[in-house]
């Protein structure tokens, strides 16, 4: 279990899950830890009992986001198809589903978070899909965040690859609850208190069921031809692969001058 990426932990007398990303301090979502996940996930998804799913992470950063090296033309079709696998886990889920971040959550870090029905922050937490700034798109953020924030807020983070403060993404709706800086923990387990452990597990798994229609039909829809996009069409370009080649070579990439005709 040491080599593990991910983990589970029942509290609460066995009604919450707390799913774990376990490879801190940067929890890149990689290959190796969304298939720990999808193994947890699966290990749960009949779990009528639960009033709610966690999923946090250890140390002091959510996640960076997903594996720069794996975006590369021979390993990215794989992650992909790992990362929508999951997600759709996600949105099975038996409970409603509560992300809890701290630090860092970034690229596809937040492209988990948003299969979450509530996301509950740290003011100080920096969420944001920068993945512009390597010459590519989040396929799963393109899908999903015009359900949460509408066309025009997800064109904004999705364009400029910019952060936005736990704060800020709470003030645009993205974010549910925020949480002093150093007591997120804190703040969770009351609302798991107060809010979620009185109520009856049925109640709440169907209540989840209705809540998800929009982001289902984003991912049953949009996401398949949002990933053929980027797979045919985008890595045949020469600066999806300069701004990934770059990050690994740690230099600033040069771009071409235009896109294929």
């Amino acid at each position: 279990m040491t080599d593990k990426r991910a983990r589970l932990e029942l509290t609460d007398e066995g009604k919450v899950a707390r799913v774990y990303l376990a490879a801190p301090k940067a929890n890149i979502v990689d290959i190796a830890m969304m298939e720990d996940l999808t193994e947890i996930l699966d290990g749960i998804a009949d779990r009528r009992d639960l009033v709610a799913v966690v999923l946090a992470a250890d140390g002091p950063n959510f996640s960076y986001g997903a594996s720069v090296p794996e975006h590369l033309p021979d390993q990215i079709g794989e992650a992909l198809a790992g990362l929508h696998g999951l997600i759709g886990r996600f949105l099975e889920l038996p409970a409603p589903t509560i992300a809890a971040v701290r630090g860092q959550c970034l690229g596809g870090g937040l492209e988990l978070v948003l299969a979450c029905d509530l996301i509950l922050a740290e003011e100080t937490a920096r969420l944001g899909a920068p993945e512009i700034k390597l010459g590519v798109f989040p396929p799963a953020a393109s899908a999903l965040l015009p359900t949460r924030l509408g066309g025009g807020r997800a064109a904004a983070l999705i364009l400029t690859g910019t952060t936005w403060t736990g704060s800020k993404a709470a003030a645009a709706g993205l974010v549910t609850r925020v949480a002093p800086e150093g007591e997120l923990d804190a703040v969770l387990d009351t609302w798991l208190s107060e809010e979620f452990l009185p109520c009856s597990p049925t109640g709440l798994l169907h209540a989840a069921r209705a809540v998800r229609r929009a982001a289902q039909r984003a991912v049953a829809e949009q996401l398949p031809e949002l990933e053929r996009q980027y797979l045919e069409e985008l890595m045949a370009e020469p600066d999806a692969v300069e701004g990934i080649q770059a990050v690994l070579d740690k230099r600033e990439p040069h771009w071409s001058s235009g896109g294929r005709d």
